[in-house]
């Protein structure tokens, strides 16, 4: 039980494959970072950011977690967020949720679930927030909780706008924008929300359309 000698196996496996189709690739990673794209993505194991869209370790800066939720008061999340934009120059910052996600499910059926409960509160608040439009979704709960997923990623990325992080980039000049992305686990390909943001002003007027555009 103590012992996880195959995922050293398949580290070595994986590293060997990296060398040979490139064998400075380690040697030029070690030196620095330069990724155009922040991922804000979800904790679920079923969900690997690199993967998805295709980029290799050094391209993508990537922070996540249960359900995928900017909070104002995570200072892990905004710490990412500034390394990524004041630091790093990061050109995009990509908020990625996803179908049957169990966080959401969970706000949705509102169980109880322990800790974790806490933090899915903020999930609670955008469902209250959406009640009329989700009651809508129609088909029953696979449908609301498609369509909560939606709405969250929605709304994570009016919270990113709203930090003094992209605020502050926007306001010097910095090319930035926020983009709102859902993944299918059943076909593996993205979805994009239609809500791109490149300017505080665009946050209200982008936000709202990508709403009524659910409905």
């Amino acid at each position: 039980m103590r012992d996880l000698d195959h995922l050293f196996a398949s580290n070595r496996a994986w590293a060997d494959r990296i060398r040979k189709q490139d064998p400075e690739f380690f040697v030029n990673l070690s030196r620095q970072q330069f990724p155009q794209y922040l991922w804000i993505g979800c904790s679920d194991s079923r969900v690997p950011a690199n993967q998805i869209v295709g980029l290799l370790p050094g391209e993508l800066f990537v922070h996540r977690n249960v359900a995928n939720l900017v909070v104002h008061t995570d200072l892990n999340c905004l710490s990412v967020m500034q390394f990524a934009v004041d630091i790093l120059k990061v050109s995009h910052i990509i908020v990625c949720g996803h179908y049957g996600c169990s966080g959401v499910q969970a706000a949705l059926r509102r169980d109880r679930l322990g800790l974790v409960d806490n933090w899915l509160r903020h999930i609670l608040d955008v469902r209250h927030k959406h009640e009329k439009l989700l009651a809508s979704a129609g088909g029953g709960d696979t449908a609301a909780s498609d369509r909560l997923c939606e709405l969250n990623v929605i709304e994570q990325v009016a919270n990113i706008c709203h930090t003094s992080i992209a605020r502050d980039a926007w306001e010097r000049g910095q090319e930035l924008a926020v983009h709102g992305w859902i993944y299918g686990l059943e076909n593996g390909l993205l979805k994009d929300l239609n809500v791109t943001i490149a300017d505080y002003h665009e946050t209200i007027p982008t936000y709202h359309g990508a709403i009524v555009a659910l409905g």
